[in-house]
């Protein structure tokens, strides 16, 4: 599945739902679920790293991407578009595939 094919089932999935919450009212739920991504790297990184913990892990980051998706389909952004643009030709701080840009940067 592409990013663009994900946008659009999260789309045809959540859209009306998302759309009466609004920008506002999605991005609470996506920094929630931040919240228990993060919860579950912690776990991961202090050594759970059995298949349950494992999948929960995986779970959250799938609930990230959704969140994120769902934020772009109210604001009417082309996710796989954006990220084309973005980082399609190389990193946006020093345009190569493999970034040198200082660690002290973001790029």
């Amino acid at each position: 599945m592409t990013l663009g094919e994900f946008q659009a089932l999260i789309r045809g999935m959540y859209l009306d739902k998302d759309a009466a919450r609004g920008v506002e009212g999605t991005f609470m739920w996506l920094v929630e679920e931040v919240g228990e991504l993060a919860t579950a790297l912690r776990e991961h990184a202090a050594g759970d790293r059995g298949p349950e913990a494992r999948e929960a892990l995986a779970l959250e980051f799938a609930d990230v991407l959704a969140w994120l998706a769902t934020i772009a389909n109210v604001a009417e952004v082309d996710l796989e578009s954006a990220v084309r643009r973005k980082y399609g030709s190389g990193c946006p701080g020093c345009g190569r595939m493999a970034c040198t840009c200082p660690d002290a940067e973001k790029p």
